[in-house]
């Protein structure tokens, strides 16, 4: 099957976890037998076409994104679809697609105009909604414009997959879609790209002493992750263990807030805000830490999760969301989303019972061997030949 997909962010561009998936997706298809072709964007220095790990990549160029006005933003997704859409257009010219998959609003009116052009299916995967990173308020510009751009999405594909049935079950609810229209293929990992290399001692020195507990807060730094919750319940935790570190690896629109609120609880003294990471130092940083804490007010899934077990590292996750399936009570610690006194007390726990940790550790590493990529590969390309024509089914 010869499968065209779409996504906004593919390597060496990397925003957050969609990249990740897109690639691990689309290389697993590709070595089952699949003729994947993937259409993004690029910058200056990635080759505008090329084949990677078996995938045939081909972007658009575009210049950096504005990340502080929404409006521009907006404006700016718009200029990347119709790059898209010509660049698209091109393929067809070149080969005839039997499916077409994308990822996320950022690029679904190029998909969906694409798709009725070729006439094929049209699947569309969504890793997140407006309405879930906004607690429900999208009545505003422009959330609202996202929303509705997500709502005609959904409804206009032939098929919706979600990674986890919490968000099978916001999907229905917030867009009116019927559950049985919305497939769960969850995310996947690899514990084997999570290779850490460099002197892993030397490492942990540079950020804690090592009579010093090391806490990790990792991801994009945004209202909805919630480290806001996990920066309240720091103090406390200090207070009664001691001098503990904290590290928060990650960018985004709250980053000032967040050190803002650091500094206002005197924790400057205690941690540090690393910035972003690439993937090599951020698989260290999961190996040298003594926990993770995943505070979540919204999570679709919970990448950040399952990358910390199968480095090691044990877990912190509010009770919300897709973190209820992938940090299950048996192989991490949940406490109840915003409540910082109840983090304080689980951070607390897991730091000073040496027995608990190690439970975690051999728990969480067996539990993530439960989301394999060939998996997930093969699920996604049932659903595609679900939505062939028996003609063209393999």
């Amino acid at each position: 099957m010869r499968v065209l997909i779409l996504s906004w962010e593919f390597p060496p561009i990397v925003e957050g976890g969609l990249a990740r998936h897109v690639r691990k997706l689309t290389e697993q298809l590709a070595a089952a037998g699949h003729e994947v072709h993937v259409l993004t964007r690029g910058g200056d220095h990635a080759p505008a076409e090329e084949e990677r790990h078996g995938v045939i990549v081909y972007r658009v160029r575009e210049p950096a994104f504005p990340r502080d006005d929404l409006d521009a933003f907006l404006a700016w997704i718009a200029q990347m679809n119709a790059d898209m859409l010509a660049a698209g257009a091109e393929l067809l010219e070149r080969f005839d697609f039997d499916l077409l998959h994308s990822h996320d609003w950022l690029v679904a009116v190029a998909a969906q105009r694409l798709a009725t052009r070729m006439r094929v299916p049209w699947v569309v995967t969504v890793h997140a909604t407006e309405h879930g990173r906004h607690q429900g308020w999208v009545d505003k510009h422009p959330q609202s414009h996202i929303h509705a751009v997500e709502r005609r999405m959904v409804h206009r594909a032939d098929r919706v997959i979600a990674c986890s049935k919490y968000m099978q079950g916001h999907l229905s609810d917030v867009f009116d879609l019927p559950k049985d229209a919305i497939s769960v293929i969850p995310n996947g990992i690899d514990p084997s790209d999570l290779y850490a290399p460099g002197d892993l001692a030397a490492l942990r020195a540079r950020y804690a002493a090592p009579d010093q507990k090391l806490v990790l807060l990792a991801g994009r730094l945004v209202y909805e992750k919630g480290f806001q919750v996990a920066l309240d319940a720091l103090p406390g935790v200090i207070e009664q263990l001691g001098d503990v570190r904290f590290l928060v690896a990650g960018t985004g629109t709250h980053e000032e807030e967040l050190r803002a609120q650091a500094a206002r609880l005197g924790l400057d003294g205690h941690g540090t805000f690393v910035g972003w990471l690439g993937d090599d130092a951020l698989h260290g940083i999961y190996r040298i830490a003594d926990l993770c804490v995943i505070p979540s007010l919204y999570e679709p899934f919970g990448l950040v999760a399952l990358e910390a077990m199968a480095s090691g590292c044990p877990c912190v996750a509010a009770d919300t969301g897709g973190l209820r399936e992938v940090v299950p009570r048996d192989v991490g610690l949940r406490f109840r989303s915003t409540d910082t006194a109840a983090l304080t007390r689980t951070i607390v726990r897991v730091l000073t019972d040496r027995e608990l940790r190690e439970r975690l550790v051999a728990e969480g590493r067996e539990h993530v061997l439960r989301f394999d990529w060939a998996d997930v590969a093969r699920s996604t390309a049932s659903l595609y030949e679900d939505l062939q024509p028996r003609s063209v089914r393999l």
